[in-house]
């Protein structure tokens, strides 16, 4: 299982489902982790009543069916498919109008979608915050390009006016160019991060106990800012920062390859 996930991490988003598939047909056993530990690209759904798109997932998924957050219907129909409670619901409904203004001023466009339910191991709840942006063509440069993003916090119950949060974040992004000055050039990855709750001893450095006076949702939504913040630039870091170092390496600037050498 240890190679597996190894395996997985080092994957681009394109092939992940061709490789989980192939690892699921190799390891049966380990069926129900690898579905529930590996992140493949999100897919994307029209509802059909509310005529809005929204993302599917393993957490709106019951059987072959998936919610949509707008009608909070599933498709394919399913009669006994699982809800979330009232009190979840209205917070989810708000998560998404909420989210939705964030994905607009955050990625200027792309669809977001955020699902709640009761989490019934801790008497809390636990929300998944998602976004898919298509970055095809932005600004004349890219042919291909997509940003997946999925943030998943598990809340614990309040306690004298505070509340535990595990955030779980994480980002695939693949993108291709195709142009005279460079040629064609692939990049993508994905990178994973993590804000674990007190709950966990040998991660208590790592707690995040906050005030519940403002709402789950405001402290919801500075975890996933403050999160999308780092892994931006660890992206910026770890993809571009590299590729540029190598791509310097191999193919020295115009004005470097130019230079003369002073007359000794």
């Amino acid at each position: 299982m240890e190679a597996a996930m190894d395996l997985m991490r080092r994957m681009p988003p394109a092939s992940a489902e061709t490789a989980l598939n192939a690892l699921l047909s190799l390891l049966p056993d380990h069926s129900l982790d690898l579905l529930s530990q590996v992140d493949l690209p999100l897919q994307v759904c029209m509802d059909k009543e509310t005529l809005k798109e929204y993302i599917l997932c393993e957490y709106n998924r019951d059987a072959d069916s998936y919610r949509s957050p707008w009608s909070n219907k599933y498709d394919p129909p399913l009669e006994d498919g699982t809800v979330p409670s009232e009190e979840m619901r209205n917070l989810e409904i708000e998560a998404n109008e909420v989210f939705s203004v964030y994905r607009d001023q955050y990625y200027e466009g792309g669809i977001s979608s955020v699902y709640i339910w009761e989490d019934e191991d801790n008497g809390g709840f636990i929300a998944c915050f998602l976004i898919k942006k298509d970055g095809k063509g932005t600004r004349g440069y890219m042919q291909i390009g997509s940003w997946d993003a999925i943030h998943v916090i598990q809340v614990g119950p309040e306690e004298e006016g505070a509340a535990h949060y595990c955030l779980n974040s994480t980002v695939m992004l693949s993108l291709t160019t195709d142009n005279k000055q460079s040629g064609t050039f692939n990049l993508s990855g994905s990178i994973r991060r993590q804000v674990l709750s007190p709950a966990l001893p040998f991660f208590a450095h790592m707690s995040m106990t906050l005030a519940v006076a403002d709402g789950h949702l405001v402290n919801m939504g500075k975890m996933i800012e403050e999160m999308e913040g780092k892994l931006r630039n660890s992206l910026d870091q770890v993809y571009f920062g590299k590729t540029r170092e190598m791509v310097c390496t191999l193919r020295p600037p115009p004005e470097v390859l130019n230079m003369r050498l002073p007359d000794s």
